[in-house]
């Protein structure tokens, strides 16, 4: 027998079960004319009482048909892709592989002199998503500090069109996310115009639209708020949408900042 679900897998049930039913409400008024939205439970935070291998049937049994999950790199990617096959469910996105995080490291694409680095960690993201036939990987830049340079930004937009054109021969997309401040100090991606700006150059160069944004609520809520406005202007840029409520990145429908 399976044991009860423990205080938070019920928590992240309940806010399944509110998304689902507040669906078409939702659909019907956004600003914006788009398909009904498809639900992925992120299991590097939800279900966290179990083994990551065993996350995939428990938002199975749930009735989620889709998952995203940050850093799966301690577990092999056979063991990852048998558990996402054994439980028929889909994987949706993985983070790229971010180097030593006990060294503070969170990837590698805008430091100058880690080009090197920056290739190996993307080739071992690309082998864990075709494990788990999974067509997105959020392309991490890395800590760089309070301030940034022209190297760096030479650097990033350099690193990122050659991952757009060997990530097309995959057919994987490329996805690039602000991070607040208050959640990342010193990452190098911190603002969503600045994303768009870099979008734009990586677009010129690589001839292809294959890195994309990803729309997290949550830290757009953080860095810009407005986010009617914001959404609606930052959407055809999107590759993939992220909820979250603010400002303590609980589950959507908790008491915050974002109705």
């Amino acid at each position: 027998m399976p044991s009860a679900p423990g205080p938070a897998t019920r928590a992240v049930h309940e806010t399944f079960r509110r998304c689902r039913s507040n669906r078409r409400k939702l659909v019907r008024g956004a600003p914006f004319n788009r398909p009904k939205p498809k639900f992925a439970a992120n299991i590097s935070t939800f279900y966290k009482e179990a083994p990551l291998i065993k996350r995939y049937r428990i938002a199975q049994q749930v009735g989620f048909r889709a998952v995203e999950c940050q850093f799966p790199y301690d577990i092999s990617a056979d063991t990852l892709g048998k558990a996402k096959i054994d439980s028929g469910m889909e994987h949706v996105l993985i983070s790229s592989h971010p180097g030593d995080l006990t060294k503070g490291e969170l990837g590698f694409a805008a430091i100058p002199g880690c080009e090197a680095q920056f290739l190996s960690s993307l080739k071992t993201s690309i082998r864990y998503a075709k494990a788990l036939d999974c067509k997105k990987i959020h392309i991490m830049a890395g800590i760089t500090g309070p301030e940034r340079n022209a190297a760096m930004e030479e650097t990033y937009v350099s690193n990122l069109t050659m991952a757009a054109h060997l990530l097309e021969k995959e057919g994987i997309v490329g996805l690039i996310k602000p991070l607040c401040k208050e959640v990342q100090p010193g990452y190098f991606l911190n603002s969503y115009s600045q994303a768009v700006g870099y979008l734009e150059q990586i677009e010129q160069n690589a001839q292809s639209k294959n890195i994309r944004l990803l729309l997290d609520v949550f830290h757009l809520q953080m860095i810009s708020g407005n986010l009617q406005y914001n959404i609606s202007n930052l959407l055809s840029h999107a590759g993939y949408v992220q909820i979250a409520q603010a400002p303590h990145k609980n589950e959507p429908g908790a008491p915050g900042e974002i109705d």
